[in-house]
């Protein structure tokens, strides 16, 4: 199945409404090693529309990492389903703790293990960040 063109135009609306950060890991544009993409929070093989609504601004590791995926299943094999930058508030499912991004709920612990916030490329993009002063 190919994925449905999304314009310019609606590429700018997601980037702004984002403030140009990945809508999972926070990270900016300007300080991740491989840029931001449009993601669809539901993948269109799921049903998911090409609009706004359903589009979030994501860094490539997380883009990558969450693929199509929905949810994923906890250390005791139940299915959690993934933060959705449209509905949840990151505060509520995540915190950072130095470098690294922990989960303050079953959604944000699922989601830092799946989208790999705290691989070791994920690390040294944030301590790069650090280091040259931004936030």
């Amino acid at each position: 199945m190919s994925e449905t063109y999304i314009s310019a135009e609606l590429r700018r609306r997601v980037a702004a409404r984002a403030s140009r950060r990945c809508e999972y890991c926070l990270i900016h544009e300007q300080d991740t090693f491989f840029g931001c993409q449009v993601d669809h929070i539901i993948s269109e093989k799921h049903g998911g529309l090409t609009t706004e609504d359903n589009l979030a601004y994501a860094c490539a590791f997380c883009n990558r990492n969450k693929g199509s995926d929905l949810g994923t299943l906890d250390a005791e094999g139940r299915l959690v389903r993934l933060f959705d930058p449209r509905r949840d508030a990151w505060s509520d499912h995540f915190a950072f703790d130095g470098l690294s991004i922990g989960g303050r709920s079953p959604k944000g612990e699922a989601t830092v293990r799946l989208l790999g916030f705290n691989d070791a490329a994920r690390i040294q993009e944030r301590r790069m960040t650090t280091l040259q002063g931004h936030d």
